[in-house]
């Protein structure tokens, strides 16, 4: 089988990334474009708005796909190349975005998100595999850098995008003009992920069947059955983790029971994985010729950085909303200074990667993130008006705080990448891409689960003997007295409950920035320069 570029030169490298890192631009855009329009979606559809619920499976259903298939597109794309699997999640994501602007009902309408999920999803592991095919592992963190740049500008851009495309061609031209976009930039991708041959000076990478990579064993197929029972079981752990009222309790009510059936559906993973190795099979993840230690370690330290995230994602909109009485839109520009902060840290990650070491950026990036969480665990009642004052220059202290924790957890997205593409065999960069995004994934999912169970048991355990004030039985001056007694009480509980939850999350980045420690600045395996 050929390779999707051998020998390409410099500038078709580059022409390369650059196609396919707009199709992760698009990819994530449409991942964010749905949170300024669910109440007008909700009324279009005939939702209730007191049960806008019922339309929060429109965000489950691009998060489900987006997960589920990642593991196996990746695998896919070991096998049968880049290429092919780019312009086949490119198909997909049209196809997903047609049915989503067509859908007269919710039920079609989470199922083109589904698709667009499962399509998107696969685009930026598919990417970041494909850099690791085209540039050696001394250079190719920079252009890492700028592809999670690509994915996180996606989360800036995309809520204004869609209520900017929304305002003019209304809330299913935001899906319709996907297709001709998408169209654009599969031809794009056709024509600059040709093959390049006769070029001196450079040895062409190793083919997509694992055939001459030294230490691998040429995969004799793709483990279909494993990426099934392993998309099963994450299918079911967002399902299971997805709350749309999170107020009342941490899980939904079927929570318990879809969980364990993931916990079911992932041991038989594991049982199959163990079987098909022993019989001689395609396993969806071979870890021979992979340096274990440091892979885990990189996993783990994803997870950190996806669980800081979440939490930041959740609970500042939350702290700018309740604790500081912003409306939905001063609560979006809080959150702005950090989701600004990501792409930026994500490009300067890169550049500094090949010239301090994964390792130490690694580090420093979760390192930087953990003291920014320490520093926002103690933010006051009046973080509005609070600054920094170091003596040659006065900063404001929420701006800082989340500017630094988005720089932090941005730094660290390239050498995560650029140390898994350097462990695994060229042969399994896909796969090994898709584990360092669904790593982080989990962390978003799980990390926000639990840290949501905890703050509601500490909110309703510091609310217990709060006696709502009434205004029956005694003096308006009483009441009046009553009711703000009971807020500052309320707000203290709040803070308290962010103010942990920020803590925690601190321990949770030292905990990453530790894992990047046992991070390895030196291929573990040989592995064919580009």
């Amino acid at each position: 089988m050929l390779p999707d570029l051998v020998a390409a030169p410099r500038a078709g490298r580059r022409t390369a990334i650059g196609v396919t890192g707009a199709a992760v631009l698009l990819a994530a855009l449409d991942a964010y474009v749905v949170v300024t329009i669910l109440v007008t979606l909700a009324k279009d559809l005939s939702v209730p708005v007191n049960h806008l619920e019922r339309i929060t499976p429109v965000v489950t259903g691009y998060l489900l796909g987006y997960v589920a298939g990642m593991p196996l597109l990746g695998s896919l794309s070991d096998r049968y190349g880049r290429r092919p699997l780019i312009q086949v999640c490119l198909a997909g994501f049209a196809i997903g975005s047609a049915l989503t602007a067509l859908a007269p009902s919710v039920g079609l309408l989470v199922a083109g998100r589904a698709i667009q999920g499962l399509a998107g999803g696969a685009l930026l592991p598919v990417t970041m595999a494909l850099v690791g095919d085209l540039f050696a592992a001394a250079s190719r963190s920079v252009t890492l850098g700028v592809v999670g740049a690509a994915q996180e500008l996606g989360s800036v851009l995309g809520p204004l995008y869609g209520a900017g495309v929304a305002a003019w061609l209304g809330w299913r031209g935001i899906f319709w003009i996907n297709v001709p976009l998408t169209v654009i930039a599969m031809v794009a991708v056709h024509f600059a992920l040709r093959p390049f041959r006769g070029t001196s000076g450079s040895a062409p990478p190793a083919s997509a069947d694992g055939a001459g990579v030294p230490g691998v064993r040429p995969a004799s197929g793709v483990d279909v059955v494993g990426g099934l029972l392993l998309a099963g079981a994450l299918g079911l752990l967002v399902v299971g983790l997805h709350n749309p009222d999170p107020e009342h309790a941490v899980l939904p009510p079927w929570g318990p029971a879809t969980l364990a059936a993931a916990g079911v559906a992932f041991l038989a993973f594991l049982a199959w994985e163990v079987f098909a190795g022993r019989t001689g099979r395609a396993r969806l993840f071979d870890p021979t010729g992979v340096a274990r230690g440091p892979f885990l370690a990189a996993l783990g330290a994803s997870f950190a950085a996806g669980t800081a995230l979440m939490v930041t994602l959740v609970d500042v909109e939350l702290v700018a909303q309740t604790a500081l009485r912003l409306d939905s839109t001063g609560a979006t520009l809080v959150l702005v200074r950090f989701l600004a902060a990501l792409p930026v840290g994500a490009v300067i990650g890169g550049w500094l990667a090949p010239r301090a070491g994964e390792r130490w950026v690694t580090f420093g990036g979760l390192g930087a993130a953990a003291a920014a969480y320490a520093l926002m665990s103690r933010w006051p009642g009046d973080v509005l008006a609070a600054r920094y004052d170091l003596g040659f220059v006065s900063l404001p202290r929420l701006d800082t705080d989340l500017v630094l924790a988005g720089l932090g957890l941005g730094l660290v997205i390239a050498p995560l990448s650029s140390v898994v593409l350097r462990l695994a065999p060229a042969a399994r960069h896909g796969t090994a891409s898709a584990a360092i995004v669904l790593a982080r994934m989990m962390g978003m999912l799980i990390g926000v689960a639990a840290l949501t169970a905890w703050g509601l048991h500490r909110f309703k355990e510091l609310t217990a003997d709060l006696a709502t004030p009434l205004p029956f039985g005694v003096t308006r001056e009483e009441f009046q007295r009553q009711s703000e007694a009971y807020a500052v009480a309320l707000n203290a509980a709040l803070r308290t409950e962010y103010s942990e939850i920020f803590a925690v999350t601190a321990v949770v980045c030292a905990v990453g920035a530790l894992l990047g420690l046992c991070l390895s600045d030196r291929a573990a395996a040989a592995e064919p320069s580009p």
